[in-house]
Formats: C-alpha cells, structure tokens, sequence
C-alpha cells in the first residue's frame, strides 16, 4: 500500500448531511485513500457551534472555526493537509496553515463568484480578487476541467493542478434496476439541489411530451411545486434508490449553466441513461461539444449539447443506453485518488504504517 499509514487532513465546510458532488466526491475520496494505505482526517462542521447559511439554510456554516479549529490541527498533526472549500472552515485552515508553515492544497469545486452573482446584485467580477487570494497560499488548487482551469489562469490564479472527478460504479451502473414510479414516458430527470442558481426552470419549461422528475432540495422547492404542479417533486434520494432513479429515467437534464463540473452528469451515464445540458462549462468538459465525450479514443454519442434545451432533450432520447454506461467506466476513482495522492504536499516523517485506518477526527 502506497499510504504507509501517513495521515491526512481534508478541512470541508460541505458533509453530511448536505447532498451534492463536493460530499460525494470527498466521501469516495476518503475510502480509497484508506484503501491505498492513509489514515484520513475529515474536519467538517460536524465538530463546531453552526449556524444556517443565509438563503441556503441546509448549508451549515462553523461560527467558532477561528478559535476551535487551530488547536484540532495541532492535535491532528497530519504529513499532509487539503483544504476543499473556501467557507469558514477552509479559511480557518488557510490561516492555521500560512501561520505555522504548514504546506496545503486547495480546490475549486464550485464557480462560487457566479453562484454568488445569481443570487445578489455583487458581479463575480468583485470576489474573483478573494478567491485567488485564498487558493494563492496554498502549493496547488486542483479543478476538474480544462474549462476551469483556463478560466481561472485568465482571473490570475495560479499553481493550477488537474484533478479529474470519478464515479462510483458499485453504486451506479446499468442493472441497479427499476423505481417502479409507472410515469408516462418518456420520463426526463433532474437530480441536484433546487435552487436558483441550477437553471431549473429552463428545463421545467421545455416543451417535451412525458413526466418531469425532480429529485433533491433546496431552497427554491416550495416556489418551484407551486409553479409547476405536473412535475414530480421527490425530495433528496440516497444510495439505490439514487441509483434506480437515473436508471429510471429515459434522459437526464442537466440545465445549470454555472457547475464546474457536474457529477450527476457521470452517474447518470453509469447507470445508462443519457443527458441533455447547455453547451457550458462542466457539459462541455464532461460530455464534449458533440455529446461524444472528451477522450480521444471513444466515439460514440451519450449526450445531446444544445443553446435550445429541448431540442437536446429531444436528441438524447435517441442515443445508446449500453454506450452511456460503458462510457461512464472511463471516469475511474483509481485515478481519481492517484491524481489526488500526487499534488499533496507532504511535511514532517512518515506515520507508523502499522496503524493505517480512515477515519474522521473527533475532538
């Protein structure tokens, strides 16, 4: 095992409970790591005093990371630290970091700045200055795509690492089997948070024969349900029956304009079904611009790219199932973990292999 027991710290302001591909990501990540021979350190909100985010209520947000948090690093004492998001947590680390010499990574999960401006009258433009600040300390920031990578080396940021995403195909395959929902097809599905920011409407508006079925929540849900009464709302779904709801599905819509990548676009390929989405940043990495893919040696289509969504509602519903399922096997987590494993910045002596476990720290 490659690990010999060296510990590392992943400091994330997104866990569970929230659902969305940052938890995902570092909760697959986490296992593999062990798997590959690391004792891995998660410091989440779970550990401190939270409140709710405002207009994202489900988003706890750490009130006393900046007094708490350095003396759980201490305690921790990892050979190598990651810092995920940008929220209290990962700037409670940032300084913790900066201030005792200590070498870390960063990511950029999320087109922040963007989300930011959906939702206020500020421009990305104002927070992109803070952003690059924030990851400019760090030995690397790992993005997903070559979309964001370009993005941000032209606001300025550098020590730019690619970090690809995986996808799950234990839990996210073809024969995961049915809902059982009986809905007239064909049968189009969402799967994300429901807010603002996702482009729902877009494809709530789409004019396509069959049901509509979103899955997930947030804080747009209750103005959503009112607006769109035939649309089947199900709420947030986990492990197979996640997984049986892709596979359900005739065609998964994808409407954000603004994800920098877009896991659920992966998992729904796993599991055969194909995808509609914006020719945009995320789509375009994940899917390429002709629905083929990004790599070079697969040809085949397993999504639709359109400015008009329902005309790529409509031409998704033609492609292969077999080839979407086939094709999400590229996205390998073995990969995923190396690629991770190679941008860390290590400091101090190895740890004792003989005790080489995950776990989340507890203080």
């Amino acid at each position: 095992m490659t690990g010999s027991g060296r510990k590392i710290c992943i400091v994330s302001d997104a866990w569970a409970p929230q659902v969305n591909g940052v938890v995902r990501t570092l909760e697959t990540l986490r296992s593999k790591l062990k798997a590959r021979g690391y004792r891995v350190y998660m410091v989440t909100p779970k550990w401190f005093r939270t409140m709710p985010c405002p207009t994202y209520p489900e988003i706890p947000l750490a009130l006393d990371a900046r007094w708490k948090l350095p003396k759980l690093m201490s305690r921790i004492d990892a050979d190598a630290v990651h810092i995920a998001t940008e929220g209290p947590l990962g700037w409670a680390a940032r300084r913790w970091c900066v201030r005792n010499g200590v070498p870390f990574t960063t990511a950029y999960h999320t087109a922040f700045p963007e989300y930011v401006e959906a939702r206020t009258p500020l421009s990305a433009d104002l927070l992109y200055p803070i952003f690059r600040r924030f990851h400019a300390a760090g030995s690397g920031v790992l993005v997903a795509t070559a979309t964001v990578r370009d993005l941000l080396r032209a606001k300025g940021f550098t020590n730019i690492v690619d970090w690809t995403r995986g996808v799950d195909t234990a839990q996210f395959h073809a024969d995961v089997g049915d809902a059982g929902w009986g809905f007239e097809g064909p049968v189009q599905l969402y799967v994300g948070r429901v807010a603002v920011e996702k482009n729902i409407e877009a494809f709530l508006e789409a004019d396509t024969p069959g049901t509509k079925v979103v899955v997930g929540d947030g804080p747009a849900m209750a103005k959503l349900q009112a607006a769109y009464p035939d649309v089947k709302f199900l709420g947030p779904l986990f492990g197979q029956a996640l997984a049986r709801a892709y596979a359900s599905a005739d065609v998964f819509v994808f409407p954000s304009k603004t994800d920098t990548f877009g896991l659920v676009m992966i998992e729904a390929l796993a599991c055969g079904t194909p995808v509609a989405a914006y020719p945009v940043q995320g789509p375009l990495d994940v899917l390429g611009p002709d629905g083929t893919g990004p790599f070079a040696d697969w040809h085949k289509p397993i999504a639709a790219l359109s400015d008009d969504l329902t005309a790529a509602i409509k031409a998704a519903l033609t492609r292969d199932r077999k080839a979407c399922a086939e094709f999400a096997k590229k996205y390998d987590w073995d990969e995923v973990a190396r690629q991770f494993e190679a941008a860390l910045q290590w400091r101090g002596e190895s740890a004792d292999a003989s005790d080489v476990q995950a776990e989340t720290y507890t203080p």
